[in-house]
């Protein structure tokens, strides 16, 4: 009804003028992308290139990791405290499984040891050898249960609770190389 209505209000109708759309539309140029070329290469192995080369190569700077570092007594009580943990396990894992596989008891394997005629400084440094990383895991986690109850957590009780753990880890040690 409303184009009927325009179509009487001026001298050309809306309809006439709706002809003239298609040739417009017609007429119009669109631009086209221009298609990509592919061009197939032939697969090449990547090189085999270490990860501080690729980094130089790529003017990446070196991570300083542990190098920046000043080594500190806390540090080193804690790194050794860990390794010392891990000797143990492996001193309680041979000892437990000599017990299942070798033939004979343990006196048979000490009166080998003593038939070796070694001197007294020699037994004693073998045993002083076994029994640090005992004293020093003991008296050191004698210290990590202070710390537990929150006692002794100030730097300065810190380093003197560390400097007393290592006079008591030697007087530990010289107790049982002793024995």
């Amino acid at each position: 009804m409303a184009l009927f209505t325009c179509s009487r209000l001026g001298s050309r109708s809306l309809l006439a003028s709706f002809n003239k759309v298609p040739s417009v539309l017609g007429s119009v140029n669109y631009a086209q992308a221009a298609a990509p070329k592919i061009v197939f290469k032939k697969f090449e192995e990547p090189k085999e290139e270490h990860h501080d080369d690729r980094n130089a190569r790529l003017k990446r700077p070196m991570s300083p990791h542990l190098t920046i570092y000043q080594p500190q007594l806390t540090s080193m009580l804690s790194i050794t405290h860990r390794t010392s943990g891990i000797i143990l396990s492996g001193y309680f894992g041979i000892l437990g499984i000599g017990a299942l596989v070798l033939p004979n008891d343990i006196s048979h394997y000490i009166a080998i040891v003593e038939n070796l005629n070694l001197s007294a400084a020699t037994i004693f440094l073998a045993k002083f050898v076994l029994a640090a990383p005992v004293g020093y895991h003991f008296a050191n986690g004698i210290r990590h249960l202070f710390w537990d109850m929150a006692k002794g957590l100030t730097i300065k009780e810190v380093y003197s609770s560390g400097y007393a753990m290592l006079g008591a880890t030697v007087l530990i040690t010289l107790i049982l190389a002793a024995l």
